[in-house]
């Protein structure tokens, strides 16, 4: 019998990095060979150089326009592109610099919000965009320093709590900023609306071309993604991106190497909030109009999601939890999308965790009977335990199949939304056999769950399922779908 497994000899015979050993250098990619199924691969992909992946990446994205001609999905595009910045820029806080940084969505509304005071009729300043553009960037690089002086000795928990207090305090400014020492700053609960687009050398950079969205927008914020990511990744492969992943490891030993641990802190704070500042500029300038409600911590937990998903210290591993976490929120508005992404995600997921197999097969077919035998005694107590109408797609075989209320009682749904809880933490605890047998009935409650509950309250419903989607990678993949692999030594 031969193996197939690669051997040392295989790996491209590059040099330890300085003030490396050699084996802990290249440890991380001998796991991967031996141990990651991608690793073929992934091995074949590094073949390319990374500026040609980027070219190839942000030609595909250059097609979406001809793709599709409607101006919403060309919307989401363009938030989509926002979100690849927000995330890169993240990035160097969490992925880079390992701080636990929960005050990042502030530095992305003091740049919407410097772009919006700078152009806007709010102090009837209008600024070309080659000098509004640097002077917020500035600005938001200058206020990741100053928090980062306060915070440089803090780390983990403290670290975070101190800016969750910047990310309240920017929101309690803004939110009652129309009355600072008896002026009207930030328009207030209002806002301030009325924000130029960008304009420089006597052009405008028009917004919309007959009340749908310009698609000139996506383009220059392509261009603006195109350059973060290779400034950024330039700064990665700098003395500063290698002392920022060994404060990450272990500051205690970085300091110990003689690192300025401090610095490498208020670097890494001003680098990200730049990024997030400079993304606060295209948002402001496409809405024109900037609101306090825009920048609160929901965001922050979606881009948090974007990084972990994706994987966090590898730039386009958090691109691609940006890609996918971004159209997935919007397509989980739509109740007939939402559902289908359920039932997608159930099945996937009983793929993943049994294969194809005998044992999925009798799950499945055990969770469908279950369903038409409840569906049959439902109807046949009373007409109206399945009169509801089904708020999404599948319309026809979820009629049939799902109990669907059309009066639903108000103790239901916090009773089922209780039990589908208390049921997976029984299924976590319960022997192999035992769990097999509640799986089906578990399932049902579940799709009951959603239908009935979450689906009527789709904003609440799409994080729901974010949060599902974290956990289970997380079980499966804990560094996210493209983290790097860390050296462990046991």
């Amino acid at each position: 019998m031969t193996d197939s497994t690669p051997h040392s000899s295989d790996i491209p015979a590059e040099g330890p990095a300085v003030g490396q050993d050699e084996w802990v250098a290249r440890h991380a990619e001998r796991r991967v060979l031996r141990w990651d199924r991608l690793a073929p691969l992934e091995q074949r992909l590094r073949v390319a150089p990374w500026w040609a992946w980027l070219a190839l990446f942000l030609g595909a994205m250059c097609l979406l326009p001809a793709i599709t001609s409607s101006g919403y999905a060309r919307l989401v595009g363009f938030d989509t592109v926002l979100y690849m910045m927000l995330a890169l820029g993240l990035n160097v806080v969490v992925g880079w610099g390992g701080l636990l940084d929960l005050g990042y969505v502030a530095f992305y509304g003091l740049g919407a919000y410097g772009y919006a005071l700078l152009d806007s009729n709010q102090f009837h300043l209008h600024y070309a965009a080659y000098f509004t553009i640097p002077v917020v960037v500035v600005g938001g690089a200058i206020a990741g320093f100053l928090l980062g002086l306060p915070s440089r000795r803090l780390h983990g928990d403290y670290l975070a709590i101190v800016t969750l207090f910047f990310l309240q305090l920017f929101q309690t400014i803004v939110t009652n900023g129309d009355s600072i020492f008896g002026h009207n700053v930030t328009g207030g609960a209002f806002g301030i609306f009325n924000v130029d687009p960008l304009h420089a050398f006597g052009h405008t950079l028009a917004t919309q071309h007959g009340g749908v969205f310009a698609v000139s927008y996506y383009f220059v914020a392509l261009a603006f993604f195109a350059v973060v990511f290779v400034a950024l990744r330039f700064v990665n492969h700098s003395r500063t991106g290698r002392a920022w992943r060994s404060l990450r490891e272990d500051p205690l030993a970085a300091e110990a190497m003689g690192m300025p641990v401090n610095t490498l802190k208020l670097m890494s704070f001003s680098f990200g909030a730049a990024v997030a500042a400079l993304t606060g500029t295209l948002f402001a300038s496409l809405s024109q109009s900037v609101l306090p409600l825009s920048f609160y911590f929901v965001l922050l937990i979606t881009i948090y999601t974007m990084v972990i998903l994706g994987g966090a210290g590898r730039q386009h591993a958090v691109v691609l939890g940006a890609l996918v976490i971004g159209p997935l929120l919007e397509l989980l508005r739509d109740p007939n999308k939402s559902r289908i992404i359920f039932y997608v995600a159930l099945a996937v997921g009983l793929l993943l965790a049994f294969g194809v197999s005998r044992t999925f097969g009798v799950i499945a077919a055990a969770t469908t009977a279950l369903g038409f035998v409840c569906h049959t005694i439902a109807a046949s107590v009373h007409h109206s335990w399945v009169a509801g109408s089904s708020p999404g797609g599948l319309q026809h075989f979820v009629s049939s199949w799902l109990v669907i209320p059309k009066h639903l009682a108000g103790w239901i749904p916090p009773v089922t939304y209780i039990g589908v809880i208390c049921v997976a933490l029984v299924l976590t605890l319960v022997p192999r056999r035992v769990r097999l047998v509640l799986l089906p009935p578990s399932l049902y409650l579940a799709a009951f769950v959603w239908d009935n509950v979450m689906l009527p309250q789709s904003d609440a419903a799409r994080y729901i399922v974010l949060g599902l989607i974290l956990i289970a990678l997380m079980i499966v993949r804990p560094n996210g779908l493209l983290g790097e692999r860390r050296v462990e030594i046991i």
